[in-house]
């Protein structure tokens, strides 16, 4: 991944579509920033996706640098990734989620070289793929924005709303999948967002969740957010073998680098309630922390110890 098009020039549509090999190849824009460390580690990503998809073009755009194009695509955080083909937009993703961006260049790039033929199978493919996301998780929100940075009133109205209750839910960006903006509004027939699904269910907008907050239902309706102890208790369970880290393992910015073994992470960069919690829920305040089957291994100077003492392997496989 080059620093090519990190210049006041910019991506246009029509650049990005001249910047491919082909009328219909893949191309990634990263919209970053040197201060912020999270854009280091999907630039590292990026490096590597860049090796095994060279068929797919990779730029990176110091996003205060040119205010003119980071306007024109609304980019109001760093990282932001843009892709394009056969010179249009055709997706987005915002903020330094690895595995995303991993799953949105594969399946971008393996989409073909043709546009859609037309027939029905796209549009069957676009309502499983939403009935998917709709069952996601036992609540999902589909705004604009992010939890974190909604991106309109109402988004944001709906979001205060659901914390207010302590309702566990997971959202996504409609304003990251132009496909899936316009197409859960015929799938749902609901044309504005918010939307609000539990079980897969629309329970409605803005104004439905308002009513159901004043007639007390809301809280019956939604799951409610477990207490972080038991969250706590639930993550370091996820796996037989659970790393918490800064980043995750396919960008490898930890030096506790587990081979041998089958293991989980979890990057406390995305969640400052585990970051902090974590630390006083096993009475360790440094990062990376490893567990076996929920319980406090260590850090690495005592991972390093087991290791140099050949006791690393036994105590991963809960043999100790």
């Amino acid at each position: 991944a080059g620093e090519r098009g990190n210049t006041a020039g910019g991506v246009g549509e029509e650049e990005a579509g001249s910047q491919g090999r082909s009328m219909m190849s893949l191309l990634v824009v990263h919209f970053w920033a040197p201060w912020a460390p999270q854009c280091a580690q999907m630039n590292d990503v990026m490096a590597e996706l860049a090796k095994e998809q060279p068929q797919v073009s990779f730029v990176k755009l110091e996003a205060e640098a040119v205010p003119e194009v980071s306007e024109k695509y609304e980019i109001s955080s760093v990282p932001t990734f843009l892709f394009f083909k056969n010179s249009q937009k055709i997706d987005r993703l915002d903020g330094a989620h690895a595995p995303e961006l991993t799953k949105k260049v594969q399946r971008h790039a393996s989409s073909g070289s043709f546009p859609p033929s037309g027939n029905e199978h796209p549009k069957e493919d676009l309502s499983l793929r939403l009935k998917k996301l709709t069952h996601a998780a036992p609540c999902m929100l589909f705004m604009k924005g992010t939890p974190q940075e909604p991106r309109c009133g109402f988004s944001k109205q709906m979001v205060e709303i659901l914390n207010k209750h302590n309702i566990q839910f997971s959202s996504f960006d409609i304003f990251s999948d132009e496909e899936v903006r316009q197409g859960l509004k015929t799938y749902s027939n609901w044309p504005t967002y918010p939307q609000l699904y539990v079980s897969g269910e629309l329970i409605g907008g803005l104004d439905i969740i308002k009513e159901l907050e004043a007639s007390d239902e809301l809280d019956t309706i939604c799951p409610k957010a477990p207490k972080l102890e038991e969250r706590l208790k639930v993550l370091t369970n996820k796996a037989s073998v659970m790393l918490f880290m800064k980043g995750n393992k396919q960008v490898k910015n930890s030096k506790m680098v587990l081979f041998v073994i089958s293991f989980d992470t979890f990057d406390i960069l995305e969640d400052e309630e585990v970051r902090q919690g974590l630390k006083t829920y096993s009475n360790w305040p440094t990062y990376p922390q490893l567990y076996v089957k929920g319980e406090l291994v260590g850090g690495l100077d005592i991972v390093k110890e087991l290791r140099d003492n050949g006791e690393l392997l036994p105590v991963l496989k809960g043999e100790n």
